[in-house]
């Protein structure tokens, strides 16, 4: 309303900008001094705050509705119903909120347990120990006599087997009850860089001004291990070099009139569309209110950027779907496809613009080295095409579609089919 910051208002407010959000996303209550003092912060009526409370439960509920089809909720009436029966709105709306932060976390918690290195490598260690402590004892028990040279022999080596394996579960329970740390959580560089970035919300004003991106890259880096700190530098390099191809003023202009549409942007401004992604996804929340997801990979599929939405997660490490149009793109390189997105459980409310580049531009002698990238938007109100929607899922282990052709491993979840290869 008045154009403060999030961050701004929270700190003015005297809570913190996460216990903030959930007050905007209806998740927690308002009211009392926290009420009085936010209205006196932003110069309006308490009054005004607790009807903006009320319309955004009304469209938490028709998300809600929205994202079970199959359930018939008469979403033209949730008005009347939150205000009819306002504590039995608020519990619906409380539990969709909770249902969709536990898919998430169910969704992130697999994708660790699948493809986290370190955690894969600790449980083969303890399982190949194991087996060989089974496999010594085994011979040991065995009847008969056995040279007292050998038996000693079996017995060090159960001893240090032992031993390995109590160091493996120690090594083990501290990196999983490391989680509270922010390096040990995110687990990898690339993902320490994607949780500094969700920090600032992905949009950098310092090098919008035309900073240094070294010294950027080191305020915003703090805390990080080196690997992440110099891929971080990297990044900021990148985004340095985008501000300076395309300037965020001139890109706002011109998505007025062409909405986000990184290809019809591409060819009024003349930019390369993997360009003009990347700058859509960079622009504060006071000119695209609604967040635009984007991820990249490089030619082997792997996601070596993400920038997820709450309503399309994205894998944490390796591969996605086989079905995005992010791995299409690669097929066709330089070719913006374009499709609107069906996931399982939830309603196709969602487009994705993606296109194949080479990373350094073209060269003389060489291969280019491509990157694929993919921009997610709100589906826009006049879609350039009628194509039904694409279904995907987040990857194979924790997609529950049955009969997909692109299965390379059965999921967790029941129902799955067999995968394909």
């Amino acid at each position: 309303m008045t154009g403060m910051k999030q961050a701004d208002l929270a700190r003015s407010a005297g809570i913190s900008a996460s216990y903030l959000n959930l007050i905007e996303h209806n998740r927690r209550r308002i009211g009392g001094k926290l009420l009085l003092d936010i209205a006196g912060i932003l110069g309006v009526e308490p009054a005004l705050l607790t009807e903006g409370a009320e319309a955004t439960l009304i469209a938490t509920l028709r998300e809600a509705a929205s994202d079970r089809p199959k359930a018939g909720a008469e979403t033209d009436r949730a008005d009347e119903f939150a205000g009819r029966f306002p504590g039995w709105a608020r519990l619906l709306a409380e539990a969709h909120g909770r249902i969709a932060a536990l898919e998430r976390s169910v969704e992130t918690l697999t994708d660790r347990m699948a493809h986290d290195p370190h955690l894969a490598a600790s449980l083969h260690e303890m399982i190949s120990t194991v087996t060989s402590i089974r496999s010594s004892a085994s011979i040991l028990a065995e009847p008969g006599d056995l040279d007292r040279e050998w038996r000693e022999r079996f017995h060090r080596n159960i001893r240090e087997d032992s031993t390995r394996l109590a160091e493996a579960s120690r090594g083990l329970v501290a990196y999983l009850e490391a989680s509270g740390d922010a390096a040990a959580e995110t687990g990898a560089p690339q993902e320490e860089v994607d949780a500094a970035l969700d920090a600032v919300d992905h949009h950098l004003p310092q090098l919008e001004a035309g900073g240094a991106p070294e010294e950027v890259a080191a305020a915003l880096g703090e805390g990080l291990s080196v690997t992440a700190r110099a891929l971080l530098e990297d990044w900021c390099r990148r985004y340095a070099a985008d501000v300076a191809a395309l300037p965020m003023a001139r890109l706002v202009t011109e998505m007025e009139a062409q909405g986000p549409d990184p290809a019809a942007l591409s060819e009024v401004l003349g930019a390369d569309p993997a360009l003009v992604m990347r700058r859509l996804a960079a622009l504060p929340r006071e000119v695209m209110a609604d967040r635009l997801g984007l991820a990249i990979c490089d030619a082997s599929g792997v996601l070596i950027f993400r920038r997820p939405l709450p309503d399309f997660p994205m894998p944490r490490f390796g591969a996605a779907c086989p079905l995005w149009p992010l791995y299409r793109a690669l097929a066709r390189p330089m070719v913006v496809v374009s499709a609107p997105l069906a996931q399982p459980g939830r309603a196709p409310t969602l487009w994705a613009d993606a296109v194949a580049v080479p990373r350094d531009g073209p060269g003389r002698g060489r291969d280019p080295v491509w990157q694929a990238h993919m921009l997610i938007r709100p589906i826009p109100p006049e879609p350039p095409t009628a194509d039904a929607p694409q279904e995907v899922g987040v990857d194979c282990r924790i997609c529950p579609r049955q009969d997909c052709p692109a299965r390379r491993e059965p999921s967790i979840l029941g129902g799955a089919g067999p995968s394909r290869f």
